[in-house]
């Protein structure tokens, strides 16, 4: 044997002693701790939890950054999501036990040109691990964790569970988690309703989802659609019919994201929070743990009634529009005279602004922080358009004044016989003003 040829399968060897060993090391836990069998059975998922109107509809969400989730199961998945997922993510995801080392290989000796060499199962083992570390030294025993979790997830699952978990885990941006709520806020829809080609443009979110996402970038969203639309048809998942009409489709979005200011009934689903998070303290969970109101998927049914609350919601606006349309003619208000006098007033209002305690965390004297107030900057108030706000330039005290200027008014209906509450609007809008004029304290 050849020197050179001797030398080859001496470091071959070698480097194969040490993959197994780091391996052996990290199964250990010396790398750091690794999720159990019974962790990796029931992940720790953080999910939010939805608020229900009397007949059903969903009102709205409880959540924390990472918690904006509601899982679904297998047979409530589209047939396109899962071909369109397995076509772009991992062809051989059926034939594979959790590492396809052709596409392993494939990718370490083209430098990743031609794609990476991660399975959905090793995916989905970086998401449970929670794993990204930038040094490269670290990330290659962070691989070698995924591996060993990867491996570990094929054996106790079915490839059906697997991809459950996958797409329910995974993140679409924008504080969005899974694909049930990916399809909620970008097309209204549960998942088993999607078409092709906006199955196709989720998933193609998640090669990157700030830079494929429909609604900040959709000429790449729409590049992305199509590669995961031509992998679906290399992959015999459509006919070539198909994904030639397909792709020819423009993006139609039906956007819409649930958080703490949109839905219905925003001013009572506050005040909801509060009271279900005094309930839940004396209630434990599975865990043994108090239920947490933002983590744990609970589910929460009001006496709301959707169409009298949009009635009411409608009403107000429309009254309050033309009300405030009226006091802003008033002479007091066009001449300034209004906040004469007023001095302290405004001084308070100014101390207890964000910007105030902002700039004060920052460093910035009184005097620097006041002076702030009266240089005219970029923002967005409220106003009574459509999307009940504007943009404008101002000082932070002309918005002060302006805000301060908008008329409020409140309503509840509530049944006589029950106390049932049927409606609830606190104020004008929730975003801007707080404060809930019906629950007064």
């Amino acid at each position: 044997m050849k020197p050179s040829v001797h030398a080859f399968w001496r470091l071959f060897a070698g480097g194969m002693f040490v993959l197994l060993l780091l391996i052996l090391l990290a199964n250990f836990g010396l790398f750091g701790d690794m999720p159990s069998l019974k962790e990796l059975e029931n992940p720790s998922i953080l999910q939010a939890s939805e608020v229900y109107a009397q007949d059903g509809t969903l009102m709205g969400k409880y959540y924390t950054e990472r918690g904006n989730r509601t899982n679904v199961k297998y047979r409530d998945l589209s047939r396109y999501a899962i071909d369109a997922l397995v076509a772009t993510e991992d062809e051989r995801f059926y034939s594979h036990s959790g590492i396809d080392f052709r596409s392993t290989l494939r990718a370490v000796f083209t430098l990743g040109s031609e794609g990476g060499g991660s399975t959905i199962t090793q995916q989905l083992a970086k998401a449970l691990l929670a794993q990204g570390s930038r040094n490269k030294a670290w990330r290659v025993i962070e691989k070698l964790k995924e591996w060993i979790i990867a491996v570990k997830l094929e054996r106790n699952f079915t490839k059906e569970e697997i991809i459950t978990l996958y797409l329910n885990v995974v993140p679409f941006g924008n504080n969005i988690y899974g694909i049930r709520n990916a399809s909620r806020t970008f097309f209204q829809k549960e998942p088993d309703r999607l078409a092709v080609e906006e199955a196709a443009l989720l998933i193609g979110m998640l090669k990157g989802n700030t830079l494929y996402n429909p609604v900040r970038n959709p000429k790449a969203a729409l590049d992305r659609r199509n590669v995961v639309i031509g992998q679906m048809e290399v992959n015999n998942k459509i006919s070539a019919e198909e994904a030639t009409t397909l792709k020819t489709l423009p993006i139609q979005l039906n956007y819409k994201k649930l958080d703490e200011n949109t839905g219905y009934a925003p001013y009572f689903k506050e005040v909801l929070k509060e009271e279900i998070k005094e309930a839940l303290k004396d209630l434990t969970g599975p865990n043994g743990e108090p239920y947490n109101i933002y983590n744990d998927g609970l589910k929460i049914y009001t006496t709301i009634n959707i169409q009298m609350q949009q009635y009411a919601e409608e009403a107000m606006a429309r009254h309050m529009a033309m009300l405030q349309k009226n006091v802003n003619n008033r002479s007091a208000i066009k001449s300034g005279k209004l906040w004469q006098g007023k001095e302290k007033i405004l001084e308070r209002a100014m101390k207890e602004s964000d910007r105030w305690r902002n700039l004060e965390e920052e460093g910035l004297s009184e005097e620097e922080i006041k002076a702030s107030f009266y240089e005219k900057t970029n923002m967005r108030v409220f106003a009574w358009n459509v999307k009940r706000e504007k943009d404008t330039i101002m000082t932070p005290m002309d918005s002060i004044k302006y805000h301060r200027q908008m008329e409020q008014a409140a309503m509840m209906a509530m049944d006589p016989v029950t106390g049932e509450i049927r409606a609830w609007v606190g104020g004008i809008n929730f975003k801007t003003f707080k404060y809930d004029h019906v629950n007064i304290k």
